[in-house]
């Protein structure tokens, strides 16, 4: 397994609590999800600026359908369909520049509740968090990298930056992981069950 550099700084973790006061769709979006292996808790999605929650735009941009086109000045992720349309995600980004992942890669590898694995820098700087989990972290609701990753490598080799989940959703919009780009559980699942192993990437800022 490729160690993976993605994680953050916060604390602010997410509870059971089931969405019930904001419109639909997006009641439905970020409720609590049961049929997972780890039911994936439902969040208050109105903690979240309103412009990161999912929603289909129009989009102008140059790129195929069926790209993923993320903005990290932004904070949203493209999703380019047919007939000048996206599907558009908030996410999180790297805490400073020199985190953040510049450029096209491809989607060589999905996983569902994936393994997660701090580098040895994590470990050498912050030891008291980091090292207890040296060896790995199975999958599951307390892992980093949320409930799907999606793994970006360049020219056949693993860069060690992901799309993933995050157990820390209203970091959303902010900049505070190690450099991989994070979206709320509800949403990485969208996303996982739309784009096939082969999917371009293109991170801008």
């Amino acid at each position: 397994m490729a160690l993976s550099a993605c994680s953050s700084t916060g604390r602010d973790r997410f509870n059971l609590a089931t969405v019930i006061h904001v419109a639909e769709p997006w009641a439905s979006y970020y409720s609590m999800k049961v049929d997972e292996q780890y039911p994936v808790p439902g969040i208050d999605i109105r903690r979240i600026p309103e412009q990161y929650w999912r929603q289909e735009v129009a989009y102008n941009g140059p790129e195929r359908a069926g790209t993923i086109v993320v903005n990290t000045t932004d904070r949203f992720l493209y999703y380019v369909q047919q007939g000048g349309r996206a599907m558009r995600y908030g996410v999180g980004v790297g805490r400073d520049e020199g985190l953040n992942f510049r450029g096209t890669a491809t989607i060589s590898r999905k996983a569902a509740w994936p393994r997660w694995t701090p580098t040895a820098n994590m470990i050498k700087t912050q030891p008291e968090r980091y090292g207890p989990v040296a060896a790995g972290m199975e999958g599951g609701i307390k892992n980093p990298l949320g409930a799907r990753a999606l793994y970006l490598y360049r020219n056949g080799k693993d860069t060690h930056f992901r799309l993933h989940g995050t157990i820390e959703p209203y970091s959303i919009g902010q900049s505070v992981s190690s450099g991989c780009i994070r979206l709320i559980n509800q949403d990485i699942i969208d996303l996982y069950n739309r784009v096939p192993v082969g999917t371009k990437v293109i991170v801008r800022a």
